[in-house]
């Protein structure tokens, strides 16, 4: 337990709220860090190749200085003037699976180049012919019949030995998890089944993988079981990191399963998890709950997994019960053998309304862009890695919800100190005026001493018109814990604001932020990444095309780079850094 702690002069004050285990309000930090480019091979230009989205961290528990980040990245896109100007395809066979390195606890990154199937010399104006060549994104895909399709997730656990027992004394193992799909178009060669899968890469010497070096990656390992007709979909990796836990080692991966359309007209699409206990080379995958979705129950989305010091394993989503949308938690008390659940944990409401046009939920205006899971569940225990011996193992969990209406979204809290028994919450955490959350996600210490929220916030109200400015920021929030009560919340890093119009679908519809943003904390700090648009410039062609799409009255269909700033489109991952204000 951790007696009160106040700010030095001139910065935050940080007030422990007692008994009630939720965030009040508190004053900004002094000099809030403004961010650094995690994305640093990215070019400000052209489109798509300027687009990063979606963004994971992760820090090595046996080594803090050591992090790893990803997110969709577009670098070996084709430019929109291949071809046809007006158009900026993702050309087929190319992989967004970005990936980043940080040996100094997050303060400055690198990104590798490898070689693979590569569209970033297609320039136009000839059509793009895709071809081996450099790539920004993971390795070995291309060589095995697959493409990496983002949606990444990060996570570090200890390494086999020659036995197969883990020991932190062996080293760390990465794992990257992401969507995959066929690089073949034809059905005879293709790698495995269905439309979208689940692939994990792996990685031991993260310095050689670092200096571009792809043998330092394994080949990608497909996890899930496919049917003709799955696509699977938004997934989460984590890997048993503690010490003291029975499983220790092994690792876990959730996502949906969407299956082909039933003859009642419901769209099965059930909670999976796999475990590996050899270090990611096997997998065992298991349908958590039931499958049906059929708008009055539909099961856990947008999932998020952890454990704690024991062992225990939690999947957090976000499903329905008798039409209403809840936070949602299963957990599994014999390493992901058999789970229990769901616990419904407190409903909540997507925010904003559904633009006409991409049939999807937006926050910041027309044609903005989409928030699906901005009301998924984020969450982080503190277990104590990596040995688990000073775990707290009280549990987190943030999201943003609407229940309040257009322009007054909330960013609310849960957490629970009985292994999610009981919650206190939700409670809304106070933000920065102005700022309407979007994407969140916490992170607690491994000691359970500091809370540490990253968020992306649109800070104009809701557009009724694409001609007024938007504005979008990120930041990171701190607070003290003492007891399992978490104490007021002040501003630790906030990004530069600027105008989300400037990113964009490829198809060039709506903007485009993709699915979270994500924290990761240490006992003496934490580093947070978010969507960051600060270097793009908004398209007043692209703006009149998109309004037109949705009042039916014609615009020529743009030709981004004729008839835009050589930057829009540009958006880029951010991150901090941050340290304990109150250690």
């Amino acid at each position: 337990m951790r007696t009160p702690k106040f700010a030095a002069a001139g910065a935050a004050l940080f007030i422990v709220v007692a008994g009630g285990g939720t965030a009040m309000a508190t004053s900004a930090a002094a000099n809030p860090a403004t961010g650094t480019l995690v994305t640093v091979g990215s070019p400000t230009s052209p489109f798509s190749q300027n687009k990063q989205n979606e963004p994971t961290v992760a820090i090595d528990a046996h080594d803090p200085s050591v992090l790893v980040a990803g997110s969709n990245d577009n670098i070996d896109m084709e430019a929109c003037n291949a071809g046809d100007p007006t158009t900026c395809p993702f050309t087929h066979g190319v992989g967004v699976s970005g990936v980043y390195f940080s040996f100094d606890g997050g303060h400055s990154w690198a990104q590798p180049t490898y070689t693979g199937w590569s569209a970033r010399d297609c320039l136009g104006p000839a059509a793009c012919v895709p071809h081996v060549g450099p790539i920004g994104t993971l390795p070995h895909y291309f060589e095995n019949g697959l493409v990496s399709d983002g949606d990444p997730g990060v996570a570090f656990g200890p390494r086999p030995g020659a036995n197969g027992t883990f020991s932190w004394a062996n080293g760390s193992r990465l794992y990257y998890s992401n969507l995959t799909s066929n690089f073949a178009t034809a059905k005879r060669d293709e790698t495995f089944k269905g439309f979208e899968g689940i692939a994990i890469s792996r990685a031991d010497n993260l310095g050689a993988a670092a200096a571009g070096d792809a043998s330092a990656w394994m080949n990608p390992v497909v996890i899930s079981r496919q049917s003709s007709t799955t696509f699977s979909d938004k997934s989460q990796i984590w890997a048993d990191n503690a010490q003291s836990s029975p499983f220790f080692g092994s690792v876990y991966v959730c996502w949906a399963s969407f299956g082909s359309n039933s003859h009642g007209g419901a769209l099965p699409t059930p909670l999976m998890v796999a475990r590996s206990t050899d270090g990611g080379s096997t997998w065992t995958q298991k349908q958590v709950g039931p499958a049906t979705d059929n708008g009055i129950n539909s099961q856990p989305d947008g999932c998020t997994v952890r454990t704690d010091s024991h062992g225990n394993v939690y999947v957090f989503g976000v499903g329905t019960r008798g039409g209403v949308s809840f936070e949602m938690m299963y957990k599994s008390t014999d390493g992901g053998a058999h789970f229990t659940g769901p616990s419904l944990l407190a409903a909540a409401v997507d925010p904003g309304v559904i633009d006409p046009v991409i049939g999807r939920p937006v926050m910041d205006g027309i044609a903005g862009a989409r928030n699906d899971l901005a009301f998924a569940p984020s969450a982080d225990i503190a277990n104590g890695a990596p040995t688990g011996a000073d775990a707290t193992n009280q549990i987190v969990l943030t999201w943003a919800d609407g229940a309040q209406g257009l322009n007054h979204e909330q960013l609310l809290l849960m957490t629970s100190t009985d292994g999610g028994a009981a919650f206190t919450g939700p409670t809304a955490v106070p933000l920065t005026s102005g700022d309407r959350p979007y994407y969140t996600a916490p992170a607690i210490s491994p000691n359970g001493t500091d809370v540490y929220l990253t968020y992306n916030a649109f800070t104009t109200p809701y557009r009724n018109d694409t001609s007024s400015p938007r504005g979008l920021v990120g930041a990171i929030l701190h607070a003290d814990v003492t007891g399992g009560t978490i104490g007021a919340f002040g501003t630790l890093a906030r990004g530069a604001a600027g105008d989300p119009r400037a990113s964009s679908q490829n198809n060039l519809q709506a903007e485009f932020l993709g699915d979270y943003v994500y924290t990761a904390a240490t006992r003496t700090g934490a580093v947070g990444v978010w969507n960051d648009v600060r270097n793009g410039a908004d398209c007043p062609a692209i703006d009149a095309w998109r309004l037109s799409l949705r009042t039916g009255t014609p615009v020529p269909r743009p030709a981004p780079q004729a008839d835009c700033p050589a930057t829009w489109g540009n958006s880029d991952i951010f991150g901090a850094a941050v340290s304990d204000p109150t250690p």
